[in-house]
């Protein structure tokens, strides 16, 4: 079969793990997973990274700083995202805004997006790129910038990702990212959250693990510990924020480490692979429209077609695993309609309809790519 994705780690990872854990080192958060937070910013460009238990939880934990830190209480969220980059917004009691797609690269439909800002003055975009496919991040921070909309980043599909000369991840206030099985990189589950701002750094580190200050810089801990009249013995048990536990382990940290080693060599494999694709794909009803000054490292390669169900079935009986394109429509999922009603927008509908997705990894070979552009082209042409 060819698989949607692979497990990036590898028997020397696990072999490497087996010595470490022959070591007998501490398997709970500890120095291992600073080192990895440390290695993850080096290698992005940002200040700092807060590793998680999984991306869902880093979109969760970085839209709750987000309205401890701003009071935020409106949100634009991509038509085309994830569950868990809508479901947070709903769950700390904040009111989403969908956007349509473009039918570009499927992120924010700039039009759309400029008249949200107008009419509704949100307080925070979540721009979501989807399968790595890269927006155009000059217009959309113009917009936030023009409009006062605090920028928000899911990289989770775009890990080494870039517009022009600069990584996705790095243009907002803060970042997330996924580690979870099949992703740019794998530490079985994870993820992380980035930025450049310590008091939002010192915010996530704090509300990861319960709302304490164990994790906090000395200078902060002393703040808090004074305004609250908090003893040092006191300060272990003392909660200044709504918490969470979204720690992850030193044992998936360990994993991260020699993870990263190979990311650029696999972001690279993506991207020729995207390029492949885009040279045998002959859909003359839409193929994604992208940049060459850009780098797309992309997670799937995306198809949109009225053939799709045939499509499908084809890929399917020749053994081809291939997806819906990611929710769909996050204004038709159950979740959303049962709380204001079903919501249709123009391209997202369109997008729901007729999209899916085939699969890119670093081991597929280009025959599997050819067998794959052939059945798409058999309906497409």
């Amino acid at each position: 079969m060819i698989t949607l994705v692979k497990d990036t780690i590898d028997n020397k990872d696990i072999d490497r793990l087996v010595d470490w854990l022959k070591t007998y080192p501490r398997l709970t958060k500890g120095p291992v997973t600073l080192e990895l937070e440390k290695k993850f910013s080096n290698w992005l460009g940002t200040k700092y990274s807060v590793f998680c238990n999984s991306g869902s939880s880093a979109n969760l934990l970085m839209l709750s700083v987000l309205k401890e830190k701003y009071n935020s209480k409106k949100i634009v969220v991509p038509s085309v995202s994830w569950a868990t980059d809508l479901a947070p917004v709903i769950q700390l009691g904040m009111t989403p805004i969908l956007c349509d797609c473009n039918m570009k690269d499927l992120s924010v439909d700039l039009n759309h997006l400029e008249e949200i800002f107008q009419k509704e003055s949100p307080d925070a975009l979540i721009l979501v790129s989807v399968l790595g496919l890269v927006p155009n991040m000059n217009k959309i921070v113009e917009l936030c910038t023009e409009y006062d909309v605090i920028l928000l980043e899911d990289a989770c599909e775009s890990l080494g990702c870039q517009y022009r000369d600069k990584k996705l991840g790095t243009f907002g206030k803060m970042s997330t990212f996924s580690t979870f099985f099949g992703h740019h990189i794998s530490t079985i589950e994870g993820g992380f959250i980035c930025t450049d701002d310590k008091d939002l750094y010192e915010l996530l580190v704090s509300m990861r693990s319960h709302g304490w200050d164990r994790d906090l810089s000395v200078e902060t801990q002393l703040k808090l510990r004074e305004a609250w009249n908090v003893s040092k013995f006191d300060s272990l048990y003392t909660f200044y924020y709504t918490g969470y536990n979204f720690r992850s382990t030193d044992l998936q940290a360990y994993i991260g480490l020699s993870q990263i080693d190979k990311l650029d060599k696999w972001g690279r494999i993506r991207a020729n692979n995207f390029e492949t694709y885009q040279k045998l794909i002959e859909n003359d009803y839409w193929k994604p429209d992208v940049d060459l000054n850009d780098f797309t490292s992309n997670f799937a390669y995306p198809v949109i077609h009225p053939d799709r169900d045939l499509i499908i079935k084809e890929l399917k009986d020749n053994d081809v695993e291939v997806r819906p394109m990611i929710c769909g429509s996050m204004g038709t999922q159950p979740f959303y309609v049962k709380k204001y009603g079903k919501l249709y927008l123009d391209n997202v509908t369109e997008v729901d309809t007729f999209g899916f997705y085939v699969p890119n990894h670093p081991t597929l070979i280009y025959d599997e790519i050819e067998l794959i552009c052939n059945i798409v082209n058999w309906y497409t042409l």
